[in-house]
């Protein structure tokens, strides 16, 4: 091997540096994020994609509508009337109240449909991205992550929205005062000496449903995410020789089986968020 093989392969990162590299937002700190999740630094890659794949989904949208047809309709149409169509069908069995379901309904399909977006970043190569960003910067250690919701500053972002709404809902529903009156004798009963208990179990489930709203979808992309890492570095790490050639074998098959079964996490992740955020806001207009 020659002395610049020699450099490179010395100045190549180890599988360890080459995962923790990929797991790193671009923030607002301008170094490595140490943490999951602070609120002290804002990550900005996932802000970046977050929007690209709700305007793409806006966009998408705003193109059916306007082709839509009485006639036989085409691919597109038909899988975004499949979508709207399972989204209604879901608000309806869940919140009862036709007037909430004008704005629940297209709630669930948005919710659906920019979950699903944002998941399917996870289809691209995973150094595809990343390397076009430190071509770009000429900083060959930049950081992109291209996936937001395996970021849980994102995730649970959007469990906060939904807790609003649902905090919204309730208020609306049963009156500030009525809203009040149960977070205080509910569950236990309206005795004094219960308020105290009932007020803490009230926000506990509020904190607990939020939380786990969040961290479920986290949880799951992030698994894919390292998952599909683990599979590039077998392809990355195969030479001339038996052991070599099984390995990018190995990469290939692996690769290909895995995005085969994350298409159906993908969808099943953004449907799990849909349907949650459905039963959180049911349960906003029902009285204990």
């Amino acid at each position: 091997m020659s002395t610049a093989g020699h450099e490179t392969a010395a100045n190549a990162p180890t599988a360890g540096e080459y995962i923790v590299h990929h797991l790193t937002q671009w923030n607002t700190s301008g170094h490595a994020q140490k943490d999951i999740i602070d609120f002290s630094i804002l990550n900005i890659d996932t802000m970046i994609f977050s929007v690209l794949m709700g305007v793409l989904g806006l966009f998408v949208m705003w193109r059916v509508a306007r082709s839509v047809t009485s006639g036989v309709p085409g691919r597109l149409q038909a899988a975004v009337e499949i979508v709207l169509e399972m989204a209604n069908d879901q608000a309806k069995g869940i919140v009862h109240s036709a007037e909430s379901r004008r704005f629940v309904g297209p709630l669930a399909l948005t919710v659906f449909v920019w979950v699903f977006l944002m998941n399917s970043m996870d289809f691209l190569p995973v150094d595809l991205l990343p390397l076009l960003w430190q071509t770009v910067t000429g900083n060959p250690h930049a950081y992109l992550r291209v996936v937001p919701t395996a970021d849980l500053n994102g995730t649970l972002g959007l469990s906060i929205g939904v807790l609003l709404i649902c905090l919204y809902y309730n208020v609306k529903i049963k009156g500030f005062g009525g809203w009040v009156h149960e977070l205080f004798t509910a569950p236990f009963g309206s005795h004094p000496l219960l308020y105290p208990v009932n007020f803490a179990m009230q926000i506990i489930e509020f904190l607990a449903k939020t939380i786990s709203h969040g961290m479920r979808l986290f949880g799951n992309m992030y698994a894919g995410e390292l998952i599909f890492m683990l599979i590039a570095l077998m392809g990355a790490a195969w030479t001339v020789s038996a052991t070599g050639v099984s390995l990018f074998i190995g990469h290939v098959l692996a690769g290909s089986a895995w995005a085969i079964f994350h298409i159906l996490i993908v969808t099943l992740q953004a449907f799990i968020f849909m349907m949650l955020t459905l039963v959180y806001i049911g349960q906003a207009h029902e009285a204990h």
